[in-house]
C-alpha cells in the first residue's frame, strides 16, 4: 500500500515529509521518495528500501525548502528500483506527480504511448507519462490545474488518487 504526505507551510519540509511517511510505514512499502522546491528548482530524492535508507541519503544534504511531497511506494508495476520509486517529473523537471493505487488502463496506455515514440528521461515508467502530460497541458495550452487534472483523469483510468505538484 503506497501513501502520501504533502507540506505547505514555514518550516522545513523536508523533515515533516520523513516524519509523516513515517507514520505510514505500517502499510507496508519498497520505496520511498521526495519532492520540494528548493531555490527555485524541484529537487527530488529518491530510493528503493525503507525509510531508513531515504534518510541516510538526505543525511548532511537535507533539501531546504518549505513545500513538498513525499510518497511511500509498494511497486505493481515494473520491480522496486531506484528509478520506478515515486515522485516521478516530466521531461523539464518543473513537474512532479505521485499517485496511489493501481492505473487500471495502463496496458492501453503503454501501446499508445509507445506508438508515439516519445523521449524520457528513465525509459518506460507510466507515471512519468502522466506528469509531461500535465506538463503539456500546462505550458502549451495555458489551462488551469482544474482542468488539466479533468483531462488526465479522462486519459487514465485511477482506482485511487493523483497528487500534481
Amino acid at each position: 500500500m503506497c501513501g502520501i504526505v504533502g507540506y505547505i507551510g514555514s518550516k522545513q519540509a523536508a523533515p515533516f515529509l520523513l516524519d509523516g511517511m513515517s507514520k505510514l510505514e505500517y502499510r507496508g512499502y519498497d520505496s520511498a521518495g521526495i519532492a520540494v522546491l528548493e531555490k527555485g528548482q524541484v529537487r527530488v530524492e529518491k530510493c528503493v528500501g525503507r525509510l531508513d535508507a531515504l534518510r541516510q541519503k538526505l543525511e548532511g544534504n537535507m533539501p531546504e525548502s518549505v513545500i513538498g511531497i513525499g510518497h511511500t511506494r509498494w511497486a505493481t508495476h515494473g520491480r522496486p528500483s531506484d528509478r520506478n520509486s515515486h515522485p516521478h517529473t516530466d521531461g523539464s523537471g518543473k513537474f512532479v506527480v505521485v499517485h496511489n493505487g493501481i492505473i487500471e488502463n495502463y496496458l492501453a496506455l503503454k501501446e499508445e504511448l509507445i506508438a508515439k515514440k516519445p523521449r524520457f528521461r528513465h525509459g518506460f515508467i507510466l507515471s512519468e507519462r502522466i506528469c509531461n502530460r500535465y506538463a503539456f497541458y500546462c505550458i502549451f495550452y495555458g489551462k488551469s490545474h482544474f482542468f488539466i487534472l479533468r483531462e488526465i483523469m479522462s486519459y487514465v483510468n485511477f482506482r485511487h488518487i493523483l497528487t500534481v505538484c
